[in-house]
């Protein structure tokens, strides 16, 4: 079996899925496994990117801000959830070609809250399985022998770090989080004394 690395982004209207609404995703294949040779891949090469129409009324201001979409429009223009979905659930199907599909994320926690919830409660099962999920800020915190708190994007060795900017564009961020992860997976981390 060969694990299948999707770096995954999302931008959100507020902190759960339900009340609040994912207003955008990107998912960028990063890299392939076997067990014994890892392959990263250009992350610009296979792309999957949705803006949606909010599923509720409610949203945070500071989320909103964050995420930099405007979400009027996407209440008239957004893409239909249950289509987006079913869309991402297939582009992934076809990138595995019967491989195991793993997210990644740095976190991956709140994105994968929202894609698996989307993912289930749309297309009625999630291509990701219910655990196939791999974060890399606890891969940064184990190799690095730090504190979780010392663990975030911002404490990066700068080689370790992506060329790209981050945007809060969620393909360019996946894309970006890709990058970063290719360098994590292969990096033998900071020597115990």
């Amino acid at each position: 079996m060969t694990d299948v690395y999707f770096s995954a982004d999302i931008e959100a209207d507020g902190p759960i899925p339900g009340p609040y609404s994912m207003l955008s995703f990107g998912l960028a294949v990063a890299a392939r496994f076997d067990g014994s040779t890892f392959e990263p891949l250009n992350p610009e090469e296979r792309v999957f990117y949705r803006e949606l129409r909010p599923i509720s009324e409610s949203a945070d201001e500071a989320a909103l801000a964050a995420a930099g979409l405007d979400r009027e429009a996407l209440v008239r223009s957004g893409a239909e959830p249950v289509e987006a979905m079913r869309a991402a659930a297939e582009w992934v199907a076809r990138q595995v070609n019967g491989a195991q599909p793993v997210l990644v994320g740095y976190p991956v926690v709140f994105d994968w809250m929202f894609l698996h919830w989307y993912f289930v409660r749309f297309v009625g099962e999630s291509p990701f399985g219910f655990s196939s999920a791999l974060d890399m800020k606890t891969i940064y915190q184990q190799k690095a022998h730090v504190l979780m708190e010392d663990a975030g994007r911002v404490d990066l060795p700068q080689d370790l770090r992506s060329t790209r900017e981050h945007t809060h564009n969620s393909l360019d961020d996946a894309v970006e989080q890709a990058e970063i992860f290719s360098r994590l997976f292969a990096w033998e981390g900071v020597k115990r004394r």
